[in-house]
């Protein structure tokens, strides 16, 4: 319970505040639409009217929040500020994305309500009109307002015997309400649609692309209240045609003799602007920081073309600054002027440069390879190299790394790449003898299918176990290399050199291990040799392991241990 409370103790409370806010939001709403000033519109359109509007208030709020999480400079500006008091709360910003996620689902699910709620209204609406029949209350409001349609209740104002074609459709697409509706409807299933997983991993420019439909449709989300095409009693009205007692006498409304005149309806001013216009605002001051990041000039000082396809960038800008485990967005204009791709930052800030590690696995990076030089055997001249634009760093989960006595680094593939720049950061740090070190134990674990992929990595591990070995500092990284699968050529080839000094991949003393570890062993072990201590679980890999990892943070608590999943998740 202790470990569920450190891990995911804030995250449930900030879930439950947000569902609650929604829930109290619905529940508020609904209710509104049943007072008095609504009662002639229910008249017409039922409780439909109330699960329409409820709905349409959660949208509000939700499309508030939704561009919160993907303001990368304030989540950076807010981690950096909150770090030093509370770190369980800077560990909630580096689950924006997934937060970014729910909001998206909560937007999508009130507006499928919304839509169908407001399918109902239109037939209500048409319903009334069709059937003339001047003792029916719903037909005697319909026809308010007919002559010079300055107060009216019904927003379908043709009359059916003339043009008896009009329908409902027809209606929707001839209004500032119904035509802004299809339009941020279109734009909200292509923007989710496309978020999905296999298309944003197999076809992220498509994902890129269509996310930025986001602007059509807060563009129509503004304006989609200024139709005001649900009207209600207005409070003047009120005090002359009260419901209560003059619903019954709608025949006589407005004749000499009468105490009831016809009333009169307005619809409520747009609200929607009010809720969005904050994050909207800060989102265009996000932008513009990241147009002036993106002018800075960037020189490419090196290229290295690593095995297994790995292109690394070695680069410089004038005034950057880092910490370990951040991460940039890249432009390369010559491939595309208009992608930007996040990749984790491989140098220390010790160094005088930094690096990213770039796998050539879709069209933006294949471009990127070609235009480096990487298709070429003779080597690029500086002044060939293609202009890049960098934004950024961002923080993440890996910031963290040095609060932690004992860390649990764990890297999948590519995903080595943020601890690249810790291990790196470890080595400065000792060579330059460096006191104010907090962590104590570093154990590194790296998943890797294919021996190439080691390669580029494995200088720096040899560089780290000579420099702690000549140090006598050799418990203090404990790395665990697995490679998970393999060809039987390879496997008779590991078995020869088995016995070498050195691993026959690696080039380490500590052998490569074959498979995938037994996670449960491993915590069971770090949690009885570090009692009563706080474990950092850090993880750059895929969603799977990420759910092992955590069930194995929240089972394990050997000798009042506790272990702190973190994952990268930009």
């Amino acid at each position: 319970m202790g470990n569920f409370a450190a891990n995911e103790g804030l995250s449930v409370f900030v879930i439950l505040v947000w569902l609650g806010i929604n829930a109290y939001l619905f529940v508020q709403f609904y209710m509104n639409f049943l007072t008095e000033r609504w009662f002639y519109t229910r008249v017409l359109l039922g409780d439909a009217l109330s699960w329409a509007r409820a709905p349409a208030a959660c949208l509000n709020f939700n499309c508030m929040l939704i561009l919160l999480p993907v303001c990368r400079n304030l989540l950076s500006f807010l981690r950096g500020s909150i770090q030093c008091c509370s770190r369980t709360a800077a560990r909630q910003l580096d689950r924006n994305i997934t937060f970014h996620k729910l909001v998206a689902y909560m937007i999508a699910f009130h507006t499928a309500v919304h839509i169908i709620a407001h399918l109902f209204n239109f037939e209500w609406f048409m319903g009334a009109q069709l059937y003339r029949n001047s003792s029916s209350l719903p037909f005697v409001l319909s026809q308010i307002g007919t002559g010079d349609n300055a107060s009216y209740l019904n927003p379908i104002r043709t009359d059916q015997t003339i043009v008896p074609n009009t329908n409902p459709t027809i209606v929707m697409f001839t209004t500032i309400a119904g035509l802004t509706g299809v339009v941020i409807t279109l734009a909200l299933i292509l923007i989710i649609t496309s978020s999905m997983e296999v298309i944003r991993r197999s076809y992220f420019e498509v994902f890129w692309y269509t996310h930025h439909l986001f602007i059509i449709f807060f563009i129509g989300l503004v304006f989609h209240g200024f139709g005001r095409i649900v009207r209600g009693q207005t409070a003047t009205s009120l005090l002359e045609n009260k419901p209560s007692q003059c619903k019954d006498q709608f025949e006589s409304w407005g004749m000499n003799g009468t105490f009831c005149p016809k009333p009169e309806f307005a619809g409520n001013p747009p609200m929607t602007w009010k809720w969005v216009v904050g994050p909207m605002i800060l989102y265009v001051c996000e932008r513009l920081v990241r147009f002036y990041r993106s002018q800075q000039k960037v020189v490419i000082t090196k290229v290295v073309m690593h095995p297994s396809k790995t292109l690394e960038l070695q680069m410089k800008r004038k005034g950057f600054s880092m910490e370990v485990g951040q991460y940039v967005f890249m432009q390369c204009p010559c491939v595309s002027q208009l992608e930007w791709h996040p990749f984790t930052l491989t140098s220390a800030p010790e160094e005088d440069h930094f690096s990213v590690h770039i796998r050539i696995v879709g069209d933006w990076t294949q471009g990127l390879y070609e235009a480096c030089g990487g298709d070429k055997n003779e080597t690029q001249e500086a002044w060939k190299l293609p202009k890049m634009a960098i934004d950024g760093p961002f923080g993440t989960a890996s910031e963290d790394v040095f609060g932690y006595e004992v860390v649990m680094l764990v890297g999948a593939g590519i995903g080595v790449t943020p601890f690249a720049s810790v291990l790196k950061s470890v080595w400065y740090k000792h060579i330059q003898e460096n006191q104010n070190v907090f962590t104590k134990k570093i154990y590194f674990y790296w998943l890797c299918p294919e021996t190439q992929a080691f390669e580029w990595f494995a200088d720096l591990l040899q560089s780290l176990e000579g420099q702690m070995t000549e140090k006598g500092m050799v418990d203090f990284l404990s790395y665990n290399i697995y490679l998970t699968r393999w060809k039987e050529t390879e496997a008779a080839h590991f078995r020869v050199h088995h016995e070498a000094e050195n691993d026959p991949i690696t080039g380490l003393k500590q052998k490569t291990l074959y498979g995938k570890p037994n996670w449960d062993n491993e915590f069971t072990t770090i949690g009885t040799k570090h009692p009563e201590k706080k474990v950092g679980v850090f993880l750059c890999g895929p969603t799977q392991l990420a759910d092992v990892l955590e069930k194995q943070c929240l089972s394990h608590s050997e000798a009042g241990v506790k272990f702190i999943f973190n994952k990268e998740n930009f």
